[in-house]
């Protein structure tokens, strides 16, 4: 005895991919969707094309500012040795490998290029007593501050930049297409409203 006959199934689309698919003749093909299709082609190619140069020319010129910057710290810093006037904290895991990269901000005594004495807050291993001498970089002011960016510092910061300026030029790309999207589908719902208002009193039976 035959089993019950399976409900009729829709036949299989052409393979390929969506956007493919619709650049491929169709009778139900409406013109909004070759449209668009025609500009997520268009968009995509202008972000492959348009990302490396973005990225190329924003990386550059990062590289140089940060460059610049580098070479005006090593100009305006300098080692210099200072004397803590109290005690630093101790960390709270003595011998850990989280003591030996914690820095604790304490009181020290510097003396600047010009031969002054001055106070000033630097981050010091934990530990430490009052009297103890640590080095650390100072700005031309006698201000504690950080050691000059390295060249590794610099080309990571750049890079950093290329890679924000590539995401940005494919972050408006989506937003290009999901506008035109947007708008598109705006029309066929208008289209479709005209043509239902035409339709609607064919299918109407006068009571």
């Amino acid at each position: 005895m035959a089993g019950p006959v399976p409900p009729p199934q829709p036949p299989p689309g052409p393979p390929g991919r969506p956007l493919l698919r619709r650049l491929r003749p169709n009778p139900l093909r409406r013109r909004t969707d070759t449209v668009r299709a025609w500009v997520g082609l268009g968009v995509l190619l202008t972000v492959l094309a348009a990302a490396p140069v973005a990225a190329a020319v924003v990386g550059d010129s990062a590289h140089r500012h940060y460059q610049d910057v580098a070479r005006h710290q090593r100009q305006t810093r300098h080692l210099t040795d200072a004397t803590l006037l109290h005690d630093a904290p101790r960390h709270p895991e003595p011998g850990s490998d989280e003591e030996r990269r914690t820095r604790y901000p304490v009181e020290v005594r510097v003396v600047t290029r010009e031969g002054r004495t001055r106070t000033t807050r630097a981050e010091v291993p934990p530990g430490l007593t009052g009297g103890s001498t640590v080095r650390v970089w100072t700005d031309s002011a006698g201000e504690a501050t950080d050691a000059p960016m390295t060249g590794r510092e610099v080309r990571s910061r750049a890079a950093g930049w290329a890679l924000l300026a590539a995401i940005g030029v494919a972050l408006a790309g989506a937003a290009v297409h999901a506008v035109t999207g947007a708008v598109l589908h705006r029309r066929n719902l208008a289209r479709w409203d005209a043509a239902w208002a035409e339709t609607a009193p064919r299918w109407t039976t006068p009571m």
